[in-house]
């Protein structure tokens, strides 16, 4: 059994735990901020409930990309559960990805954290378990494209 590994990122967003509780949990919110840079989301599942269930897949935007998918070539597709919701607070996630190799295997514990803070909402992403065909340099330029991606969705300004 391979040793349980813990990747962890945070960033202060300009906005209230409210409104970014509510980025977390909405479909249309979810394909615009959770993907890294260089990629996009599509998702094909997705309960929004403790219990519910989800299904998506990030997909490299050219074909200059050094990394290779996870589940092909071009694409990472992972599906998984709604463990915890507690409202303007945490979202706990199980995610396994889609793929054949024994590297990207096991189920993925992420846990999303809001904390207000002056000014926003420290926002913090943990990922237990993770796997071994992650590289750590790679999952962390990851969580920080993404915890950018959802400070600008976030902050924007009321219209």
């Amino acid at each position: 059994m391979r040793p349980r590994r813990m990747d962890t990122a945070s960033r202060i967003v300009h906005a209230p735990p409210r409104v970014i509780y509510q980025a977390l949990l909405d479909p249309d919110a979810v394909v615009k901020w959770r993907p890294p840079a260089g990629m996009t989301a599509r998702i094909h599942a997705f309960d929004a409930r403790e219990g519910g269930s989800f299904r998506m897949a990030f997909i490299y935007s050219g074909d200059d990309h050094a990394v290779q998918g996870k589940t092909i070539r071009d694409a990472d597709i992972f599906e998984g559960q709604f463990q915890e919701l507690v409202p303007d607070q945490r979202v706990v996630e199980i995610i396994e990805f889609l793929s054949n190799d024994p590297a990207f295997s096991g189920k993925m514990t992420v846990t999303t954290s809001l904390r207000p803070v002056p000014g926003g909402t420290e926002v913090t992403i943990s990922c237990e378990n993770v796997p071994e065909g992650i590289r750590v340099e790679d999952h962390q330029a990851g969580m920080a494209s993404t915890l950018g991606n959802l400070a600008a969705y976030t902050e924007k300004p009321a219209s």
